[in-house]
């Protein structure tokens, strides 16, 4: 359970074991690599290219990305969940969308962790570069269902409950700052009922989805950050994408409904009409995708009444940037989010949810 916190301490000799112990080295060795590395966000990050030993066996991979961590984010952290994600949360889940790993190690006394994965630059793109189709909603459905339907339900989510009226109270309290800093200093730049509608939605929505929680069915273990940044999908075609990047922070909800992970892509980063016309096909391929990896207590109309729940928790999102201050800086990014969360909770007549 070695963790890499550096390129400087990967060697032949520690890619040999990791891809021998993982299986894709049957025999051999690696024998040099050559790196390229980069910075992501939240992480640093080298490409690999391997070359091996004559006569080694194996699936041998070429091309590897070696993803290294620092946990601590200022007044945040990470949890170990990204590494769970690969060697432990879908293990035996075929269909799920995840890149193949090799190896990952998290140590919370070095306050660090590392994913070692196949490297897919040359066959695929962030999301966010290719217009949605309905073919990519549909994936996106599939693999979500694969991964929900494996954690379905209070009996099997185990050791991680269903949340607390007071963690969800808590989640809330982190963006809700965001709204007055935000209607305070472009209220005027939204759609006239939009500020009031942000306001009522922080006095009533969080009493909803707390309510929602004394039934266990259609929770689950989510990802909870399913933007287009963090699916690839392929260059050329549809099929496979890849599903990257699960990093909840400590006050996220990392059990949830499920569909609030297809909430979260479609209705933020794309666009209006996309969404409105795929949003329905892309639903029912969830709901049915359920039925087949064995859910049984889920209706049709239970999900889409659930999506709409979600998609006026969506509104939290974009606020949360505003959170500390308002910050015209990242403005370009948080207001389109914020205008495509509003027309949502519009188009599916979200106010009424604690207006009946």
């Amino acid at each position: 359970m070695t963790v890499i916190t550096n390129v400087d301490e990967v060697t032949p000799e520690w890619l040999t074991d990791v891809l021998t112990i993982s299986g894709a080295l049957q025999s051999g060795a690696v024998e040099s690599f050559e790196v390229d590395t980069g910075v992501r966000l939240l992480s640093t990050n080298a490409r690999l290219k391997l070359a091996y030993a004559p006569g080694s066996q194996g699936d041998m991979p070429q091309k590897l990305f070696l993803k290294m961590v620092d946990i601590d984010q200022d007044d945040e952290f990470f949890g170990p969940s990204e590494v769970y994600y690969y060697i432990r949360d879908y293990m035996g889940v075929w269909d799920a969308p995840l890149i193949r790993h090799y190896d990952a190690a998290y140590s919370a006394e070095m306050g660090r962790y590392h994913v070692l994965m196949d490297d897919v630059s040359g066959t695929h793109i962030e999301a966010r570069e290719k217009t949605p189709r309905l073919e990519y909603g549909l994936a996106l459905a599939d693999g979500l269902a694969a991964m929900h339907a494996r954690w379905w339900g209070r009996d099997r989510l185990g050791d991680a409950p269903i949340p607390s009226p007071a963690a969800i109270r808590r989640f809330v309290s982190i963006s809700e700052p965001g709204a007055g800093h935000i209607l305070a200093a472009v209220g005027d730049q939204l759609k006239p009922h939009w500020p009031d509608a942000i306001r009522t939605l922080f006095k009533k929505h969080p009493q909803l989805i707390i309510d929602r929680t004394r039934n266990g069915s259609g929770f689950t273990l989510i990802h909870g950050d399913v933007n287009w940044n963090n699916v690839f999908v392929p260059i050329a075609g549809d099929r496979p994408i890849y599903i990257i990047d699960r990093q909840p922070f400590d006050w996220s909800l990392t059990t949830w409904l499920g569909v609030y992970d297809l909430a979260y892509a479609m209705i933020l980063d794309w666009d209006i009409d996309i969404r409105r016309n795929f949003e329905q096909a892309v639903l029912r391929r969830y709901h049915e995708q359920l039925i087949a990896h064995g859910v049984s207590d889920y209706s049709w109309e239970q999900l889409f009444e659930d999506y709409r729940l979600m998609a006026a928790m969506i509104v939290y999102i974009p606020i949360e940037w505003c959170r500390g201050q308002f910050n015209p800086e990242t403005m370009p990014a948080w207001m389109p989010m914020l205008q495509h969360a509003m027309t949502a909770f519009d188009d599916l007549d979200c106010a009424a949810l604690w207006s009946d």
